[in-house]
């Protein structure tokens, strides 16, 4: 596969966060990976957790009452007890989707797409082991916020792990990141309105000028605290496309976040806004 940089520079890079679930189809499962695929999408954001066994798998922690109806807490379960457990759909309805382990996953999507690693950080070296032991190094891509415990680990572990600091308002590790054996691709923003720097056109060809990609987020977890000054999924949809993502589209971010896939995907499409230069 082209590295994430490169394909960047064909078209902007959609990210299916969570898969795309709905109805009877859970998040962070196979099915919801594999219907993303089929709605366009270039990556996938996968939430992965240790067992009380010391094993991976996919799973957003302290998601089990949600996700599973059940008091339970699988940090502290075998994953051959977790792999049994049934996820709940949307109406609460036993499902026949259970959890899965991430070497299966991994090499399930090997050579088929993007993904965005969540929760890297809570067992770095068992799945840097994984990803390289797959050889999906370039494949895969890494966030965290900011700081030198992070930067220190990155660059004594996995240097060679696409990674892109989370950052809010401002960004001032550029320089530091340009110069560490870190590679460093870019930057998620995170702002509350048009008028932030990180949302201004100085910020943005910077970071392009050097080299560099950025990450928007359509996605809402409380619509209380936007990520990307309001334009979102809520209101692409409730409210108008162009403002919700042919806003982030127009302004030049080079990952865009979504929970609904398949219709960011035909609005890219159908405005000329996917591919780079506005053709495939």
């Amino acid at each position: 596969m082209k590295s994430i940089t490169e394909k960047a520079k064909e078209n902007i890079i959609i990210v299916a966060h969570r898969g795309a679930c709905g109805g009877n189809i859970p998040c962070n499962t196979m099915a919801s990976y594999e219907i993303a695929l089929k709605q366009g999408a270039d990556m996938i954001e996968a939430d992965v957790s240790v067992s009380g066994d010391g094993k991976l798998y996919l799973f957003h922690p302290m998601k089990e009452m949600a996700h599973f109806g059940k008091p339970l807490y699988f940090g502290a379960l075998p994953l051959s007890v977790i792999k049994k457990q049934h996820y709940v759909n949307y109406d609460r309805t036993k499902t026949q989707f259970t959890v899965s382990d991430f070497d299966e996953f991994l090499e399930n999507f090997r050579d088929r797409c993007y993904i965005n690693i969540d929760k890297f950080w809570s067992a770095p070296e068992k799945i840097y082991k994984a990803i390289k032991a797959h050889g999906m190094t370039e494949q895969c891509l890494v966030k965290s916020k900011p700081s030198k415990k992070v930067f220190d680990l990155l660059e004594n572990l996995a240097p060679d792990l696409p990674f892109i600091p989370i950052v809010k308002e401002e960004h001032t590790c550029h320089t530091e990141l340009m110069k560490r054996n870190i590679n460093y691709i870019g930057a998620e923003v995170l702002f509350k309105n048009d008028n932030s720097y990180l949302a201004s056109e100085e910020f943005i060809g910077k970071m392009h000028s050097d080299g560099k990609l950025l990450w928007a987020n359509a996605i809402i977890y409380d619509y209380r605290q936007q990520l990307s000054g309001g334009h979102s999924d809520d209101s692409a949809l409730t409210v108008d496309e162009d403002y919700g993502w042919g806003w982030l589209a127009d302004k030049g971010f080079d990952f865009i976040q979504t929970d609904w896939t398949m219709m960011l995907t035909e609005y890219l499409k159908r405005t000329g806004r996917y591919y780079r230069g506005g053709t495939e």
